[in-house]
């Protein structure tokens, strides 16, 4: 079955708001809080939200993989 053209195209501004809903949402749920208040205070010299979300997502998915 084939899926559709216009189902299968997104553009980079639909990503990009996807991102951004996501990565809200991460940061504001429980888990995120807590691994933010656990990290060593020099690793968050770096304030981007964007950067802490990856990390934790990085974190979070390598835990899980063992």
């Amino acid at each position: 079955m084939a899926i559709s053209s216009s189902a299968a195209v997104h553009s980079g501004a639909d990503d990009a708001q996807i991102w951004a809903s996501l990565k809200d949402a991460i940061a504001t749920s429980s888990g995120f809080q807590r691994w933010r208040r656990e990290q060593v205070p020099q690793i968050l010299q770096d304030p981007s939200l964007d950067k802490l979300v990856r990390r934790y997502l990085r974190e979070t998915l390598e835990t899980l993989a063992y």
